[in-house]
């Protein structure tokens, strides 16, 4: 059986994306195996799939694996921001190695209009990486999704890190500048 696009005349084409999150948020080289993301489309929505080190550093989160928690990106997290640069709409979504994930639908910068949406999310963990596969539908992205970016966040207190697939350019860099919480 063919594939239909949503027209029902001609076949759908998937989409196959894979991204490598390689340097700091400020532009420097990440110190350990990196993280990779790839996006898989299909009829139901965007599949994503996270391969990443694990650091269990902070310590799990006490909600539900498998189950939205609030502040997920206080812990351990890959992030991504899917974006519409037209309506300045976007999805951001946090997933977690110990099974919790987030997803927020925000309109302008950090203006949340919905929160804790359900996703199908599982996780594989071992001694030392950990693998995620979440399930993203389509009725979850805004409108004209065209910009997309990823992160990768861990560590506690002054050890804390925060990588980026798109860092901020070290020539835009300003002194004193901190990661954009």
């Amino acid at each position: 059986m063919e594939d239909v696009n949503p027209l029902g005349k001609e076949r759908l084409e998937y989409m196959k994306m894979e991204f490598t999150i390689k340097h700091t948020w400020d532009g420097l080289p990440v110190s350990h195996e990196p993280v990779t993301i790839g996006l898989k489309s299909n009829n139901a929505g965007l599949l994503m799939e996270v391969n990443a080190p694990f650091f269990d550093d902070p310590p799990a989160p006490l909600g539900e694996p498998g189950k939205p928690f609030s502040r997920l990106w206080d812990y351990e997290v890959v992030e991504a921001f899917f974006l519409s640069d037209r309506t300045e709409q976007y999805l951001e979504v946090e997933l977690c190695p110990h099974g919790q994930h987030l997803l927020l639908l925000l309109s302008g910068k950090r203006r949340v209009w919905k929160e804790g949406l359900p996703l199908e999310f599982e996780v594989t963990r071992m001694k030392t990486k950990w693998e995620g596969k979440a399930h993203l539908p389509w009725n979850y992205f805004p409108p004209c999704t065209s910009k997309f970016n990823a992160f990768a966040i861990h560590g506690s207190g002054e050890e804390r890190k925060y990588e980026a697939l798109h860092p901020v350019p070290r020539h835009e860099l300003q002194e004193g500048q901190k990661p954009d919480l």
